[in-house]
């Protein structure tokens, strides 16, 4: 899969995603919380940390399987390898998929890996490095950049 850039309004160059609708067999599917609260903030970078940073992998929308989106559901159902960070105990990215039939292969949830949960959308850049650096050495994801959270 070979990265490609897409030139965009205002003269950016942006980095598009494979398509996971066409590749969910060949890639990791990462499924992330996305919670008002620092840990569903650091979980939703660690996630997009991973995809920009990771070979093979790739983040999906959470929401979408949990409304039910048909494509949505099937990616996860036919990705190589699905990943979950959840924010919180709650675990609600882990239910989503169980609810949707999706397998988990991997799950994590950032409040037991030494962040606490508070009610802001700030969270600490270390901390995101520091997990997306376990998860990726856990699952054998291969780094190809620097962090770029």
């Amino acid at each position: 899969m070979e990265e490609v850039k897409k030139e965009v309004t205002g003269g950016k160059s942006w980095n598009l995603l494979p398509s996971c609708g066409k590749e969910a067999g060949n890639l990791d599917i990462i499924f992330a919380c996305d919670g008002a609260a620092s840990v569903g903030q650091v979980g939703n970078q660690v996630a997009r940390d991973l995809t920009n940073r990771g070979i093979g992998a790739r983040m999906c929308c959470t929401t979408a399987v949990g409304a039910g989106s048909e494509p949505h559901v099937n990616l996860g159902k036919n990705a190589k390898r699905v990943i979950v960070i959840n924010g919180c105990a709650n675990k609600c990215a882990s239910k989503i998929m169980e609810q949707r039939g999706v397998k988990v292969d991997y799950e994590y949830t950032i409040s037991e890996m030494e962040v606490k949960k508070v009610p802001t959308l700030d969270f600490d850049e270390e901390d995101v490095k520091r997990i997306a650096e376990k998860i990726a050495e856990e699952t054998g994801l291969n780094l190809n950049k620097k962090s770029v959270s």
